[in-house]
């Protein structure tokens, strides 16, 4: 199991027994006084769409937003603008014209840090720790896995594959089931029947077939992680947030998937408090194929956060 490092400001407490009590009372006390508001968005390349996002940012107001596919290296990320914006927290792990993820903030970020899945320094795994609502955010990018579903035959599929029971192993061994975790993103699986447009059709075609549905199981087992759309939404209703670019008339054929989630560790589960799929953004200029997926948690609901031992967080305890 692993965990960030303490906020600086965090005090101690004076012995074991009275680490819960104080820390209940810590977490009072610094609270923010509402719900954490948080989005997830495949922007599908950020300064082509940068002026997309800062309006999301201005009309939505999260507290924090998670990018993929942002498609720009460190130094040319914007930070100016997004911090003029409000959100001068960042947290970015780029690469040039590929994958890239960030998570941009209202609020402080501690122990800011990148995992390279699989041995790859491919840009997509960031996590940072955000004392203010005490939780851990993880950004992820999976791969998509190219057009044909057999691992024999399509090494990008067999490395999406493997790169989902890696990231499993990963939490499994470096982080336990107790520590406040969101993880979010554009995992790119949609798992459910209700995630597709045509379950029969497209359990034959990338994304949806029966063995990465499998391997993206055994990840959510990894943390018995929940998913804040599904906890919430009525199973027998659909929710899209990916519609291709190859349909003209995306909205009327809504022909799409579930492909972006935010998933939360069991201390977290009880504060998921609503969620909508942003799909006005669809039809912005230039469009992302995908739309932003906003999730509400209330974290006077949630568990207290266990004490952090201020180790890093690829180091177990």
């Amino acid at each position: 199991m692993t965990e960030s490092p303490a906020p600086s400001t965090q005090p101690t407490p004076d012995s074991p027994g009275a680490g819960i009590a104080a820390r209940a009372d810590r977490l009072a006390s610094a609270r923010i006084d509402r719900p954490l508001r948080l989005i997830t968005w495949n922007v599908n390349s950020l300064r082509r769409r940068l002026d997309q996002v800062l309006r999301l940012l201005e009309e939505q107001t999260p507290d924090l937003l998670c990018l993929q596919e942002t498609k720009v290296i460190d130094a040319l990320f914007p930070a100016a603008a997004l911090a003029d914006a409000g959100y001068p927290h960042q947290a970015v792990h780029g690469m040039p014209g590929y994958n890239g993820v960030a998570v941009v903030s209202r609020w402080p970020l501690e122990g800011i840090r990148t995992q390279a899945v699989r041995g790859r320094a491919d840009a997509r795994l960031v996590l940072a720790w955000v004392p203010a609502f005490e939780v851990d955010v993880h950004c992820l990018y999976v791969p998509a896995g190219g057009d044909v579903p057999d691992p024999d035959t399509n090494p990008r599929f067999a490395d999406k594959l493997a790169f989902l029971d890696d990231l499993a192993e990963w939490y499994a061994g470096w982080f336990g089931r107790i520590d406040r975790i969101i993880l979010c993103g554009d995992l790119n699986v949609a798992p459910l029947e209700r995630d597709v447009w045509d379950h029969r059709r497209l359990s034959r075609v990338v994304t949806h077939t029966p063995v990465e549905i499998a391997h993206l199981a055994r990840l959510r087992s990894s943390l018995l992680w929940a998913d804040a759309v599904r906890d919430l939404a009525d199973p027998d209703t659909p929710v899209f947030t990916w519609w291709s670019y190859r349909t003209a008339d995306w909205r009327h054929a809504n022909k799409g998937r579930r492909l972006d989630h935010v998933w939360v560790t069991p201390p977290l589960s009880p504060a998921i408090a609503g969620f909508e799929v942003l799909s006005e953004t669809r039809d912005w200029r230039p469009p992302s194929d995908h739309a932003p997926l906003r999730v509400t948690l209330d974290l006077t609901r949630a568990g207290v956060a266990p004490e952090r031992s201020g180790k890093t967080a690829l180091s177990p305890r």
